[in-house]
């Protein structure tokens, strides 16, 4: 679906910059035309509608928009899904045509798309929730066909997160169209309200991303919680450490969950239940900044599943997600250090079988303990294999105790793990 029209530009307001607290005060600096295109998928019955659309800010760290954060639930739950192409380089690509921007994929389509600058991508949003809301127009050029909308969510992963951080926190008082955020592998930063054209592609490319990543630190700032929306943070063990500085406590509006042994993005990108789609859009299952031999063979997708499952009962009667304890550090000189048991994993966080019943070294980190967001998967020796688990009997029997648990805790839903104990034969 097309969407096109003149996007409000804001500012901080003067005297005003980005606190930690992140009840930022932003304002009305001027307008941009633009035309960009939303990707709509919907229960294919509309009586499996739950009434939430969850309005994805597409993440466009590799030149082009990706879904990462997407979860099978969106589609086993009845959620209708709105992609949202909101920055610059998701339309046009990297400088000079050196990526897939929709333009460049598709310019018989998507030719006469134009986002001039960054600075747009926050009403873009806002318009975006009005076009799929409650309040929307019907009729023939309604994207929902009519469905009844109760709730709209934002949700963002890495990149995305942090422009959908800098709404939470100066955009949604003003527009107040979101009903309540989930920020997904969010590293604790946000992005700048205004950018120039040049600026947004210098910070898009990849050999820049690491000193976009020094302008705008992770750990940065706090989200706010004072607008009376939910808003939940689920994050891997890689993010953990850079968002250590700006945890804040669990409160009636706000939860976060870590996942311990898991990493920002693992060398498994499509699985049975949701295909990558890099395949017939790519060509190729890897990433273009590559995926070291040993990168970390988990996937977060239960636990996004359970995640928007307790979000839905948040939004509908009040219901939060439990709390989970967070992965565990020590602070040192040198900053905050996970804390890890014999086998080298870390303790604390939202626990999957994997990970409480091993079969390697998974963590968010590489083994060396350095930030590579692919982090790490070390298989143990058969000796180890063997010490652990004797028999094939034992760790059926640990692992299918472990997976009981993570139900118990509201981590995994039934169904997942019906399919974990499935898998093991």
């Amino acid at each position: 679906w097309g969407l096109a029209g003149d996007a409000q530009i804001y500012r901080h307001r003067s005297g005003t910059d980005r606190s930690f607290d992140g009840r930022w005060h932003a304002e009305p600096s001027g307008t941009a035309a633009f035309a960009t295109r939303l990707l709509v998928r919907r229960p294919a019955d509309p009586a499996r509608f739950n009434g939430t659309v969850v309005l994805f800010w597409n993440n466009v760290s590799l030149g082009f928009d990706l879904l990462a954060g997407e979860s099978p639930e969106i589609y086993d739950g009845g959620f209708a899904f709105v992609g949202v192409s909101a920055q610059r380089i998701g339309v046009h690509g990297y400088p000079g045509g050196a990526s897939p921007g929709l333009a460049i994929w598709d310019p018989s389509r998507y030719g006469t798309l134009s986002i001039p600058s960054d600075s747009a991508a926050y009403d873009i949003f806002t318009q975006a929730a009005a076009f799929v809301g409650r309040d929307r127009p019907r009729g023939s050029s309604d994207p929902l066909d009519g469905l009844d909308v109760h709730h709209t969510v934002a949700l963002g992963a890495s990149q995305s997160a942090n422009w959908l951080a800098t709404y939470l926190n100066a955009v949604q008082p003003l527009s107040s169209a979101i009903d309540g955020f989930i920020l997904d592998i969010y590293f604790g930063n946000g992005s700048p309200l205004e950018t120039s054209p040049s600026a947004a592609s210098r910070l898009a490319t990849p050999a820049a991303i690491p000193d976009a990543v020094a302008k705008m630190p992770p750990g940065a700032h706090r989200l706010r919680d004072d607008l009376g929306v939910p808003v939940f943070v689920l994050n891997s063990e890689t993010e953990a450490t850079g968002y250590y500085p700006v945890r804040q406590p669990d409160t009636d509006h706000f939860r976060h969950w870590e996942v311990a042994g898991h990493a920002h993005g693992s060398r498994r990108r499509g699985t049975d239940r949701l295909p990558s789609n890099w395949p017939r859009d790519l060509g190729t299952e890897d990433s273009p900044m590559g995926t070291p031999a040993d990168a970390n063979i988990l996937n977060m997708e239960p636990v996004r599943s359970a995640a928007l499952q307790h979000f839905q009962r948040w939004l509908t009667d009040g219901t939060a997600p439990p709390r989970q304890p967070p992965i565990e550090f020590d602070v040192e000189a040198r900053g905050p250090v996970i804390r890890r048991d014999h086998l080298g994993i870390a303790l604390g966080g939202v626990r999957l079988p994997e990970v409480d019943v091993p079969t390697a070294c998974h963590r968010g980190l590489a083994r060396d303990g350095t930030l590579v967001l692919t982090g790490s998967t070390t298989p143990f020796s058969d000796e180890m294999l063997h010490a652990l688990y004797p028999t094939r009997a034992v760790y059926r029997d640990r692992y299918t105790q472990a997976v009981a648990a993570a139900v118990e805790a509201g981590v995994v839903l039934a169904p997942d793990a019906d399919r974990m104990i499935a898998a093991l034969g």
